[in-house]
């Protein structure tokens, strides 16, 4: 793994360049629509786990209700265009909007709280979400979901599986890119030096609690954009693909690759979204592997496949000198 960040670091053109040819080449070598459209949901969770890193990996914040801020942009986004005849171009920003309004005022009710009360608060909103959805007949049709998402067009031409792979790839291609500048900008030195420690990040004048809402908020309007695609995509929505198992596998992705990571989490919804396609029989035990998966990971390797420090890692304590 390190070898591999090395060769990236030291020729990115040439990587952006193999990488580039690879993805446009990846659904003609797969040929199969089925494997085309795993590609295509490999992609989305490209998109959450990037988002959710933002939260947990950066800033050191733990969230256990990320699919709620996905179920969001997804309803807004099919709500808008079956119910208000807009675009599918106008419908996917406005719910990444939308989303990242919802996560504003949940990070400005909760991050001043400590970290287990935020994940117990972030859980409790992801199921209250969904309970809304469920009961809200009248807005979000209850348990009938939402049908007949309109399939996005593009100068005439209507979206088939290729239009949807190549889309979901430019859409995570941007998030990975924005995270990525976002890192090494000022902004996210801020949010690494809160994870580290919030009490020196402060006495240095860093604004504790604004970068922790600006990342929350940051997090949530990608996370919105996702659901918006995921809408279009399968053309239907329910709450059921939001639960909080959802946000549970979600975490267990950014975990497996590494918190903190840029590329670490990337590879592990590789690897969690393929899996269960290869075992399908296994498929009523998916939140059981999850549990296993991220509790091997806390344990036995708690800087994920990419070996970095992450918030999983076991905090040092310092060794005393012997007295003489």
């Amino acid at each position: 793994m390190n070898t591999l960040r090395d060769l990236i670091r030291s020729r990115p053109i040439v990587t952006a360049a193999v990488v580039t040819v690879f993805l446009a080449a990846l659904p003609f070598l797969l040929g199969n629509n089925y494997y085309v459209r795993v590609a295509t949901i490999v992609g989305i969770y490209v998109i959450l786990v990037s988002s959710l890193n933002i939260i947990i990996g950066f800033t050191g914040m733990f969230s256990l209700g990320h699919a709620a801020f996905y179920g969001i942009g997804a309803y807004t986004s099919a709500m808008l265009t079956t119910m208000a005849g807009w675009n599918f171009w106008l419908a996917l920003p406005v719910a990444g909007i939308v989303a990242g309004i919802f996560g504003t005022l949940i990070g400005l009710a909760t991050l001043r709280l400590r970290a287990v009360f935020l994940a117990f608060t972030t859980l409790g909103f992801g199921e209250i979400t969904r309970i809304v959805i469920l009961n809200w007949r009248s807005f979000t049709r209850g348990p009938m979901g939402i049908a007949g998402v309109p399939i996005p067009t593009l100068f005439g031409w209507t979206f088939d599986r290729y239009g949807y792979y190549y889309l979901v790839v430019v859409l995570a291609a941007l998030t990975v890119g924005i995270i990525y500048r976002v890192y090494h900008s000022r902004v996210g030195r801020a949010l690494v030096a809160i994870r580290e420690d919030e009490t020196a990040a402060r006495s240095m004048g860093v604004n504790v609690f604004g970068y922790k809402v600006l990342a929350f908020t940051f997090a949530c309007v990608f996370a919105g954009i996702a659901g918006s695609f995921f809408a279009h995509f399968q053309r239907f929505v329910s709450a059921d693909s939001f639960a909080n198992l959802e946000s549970f596998a979600i975490i267990t992705m950014v975990a497996l690759g590494g918190t903190g990571s840029i590329f670490g989490p990337i590879l592990g919804a590789l690897i969690l979204v393929i899996l269960p396609e290869v075992f399908r029989f296994l498929a009523q035990y998916r939140g059981v592997i999850y549990g296993l998966v991220l509790i091997l990971v806390i344990v036995l390797k708690p800087g994920g496949l990419a070996g970095v420090k992450g918030i999983f890692e076991k905090p040092k304590t310092p060794k005393r000198r012997k007295r003489r």
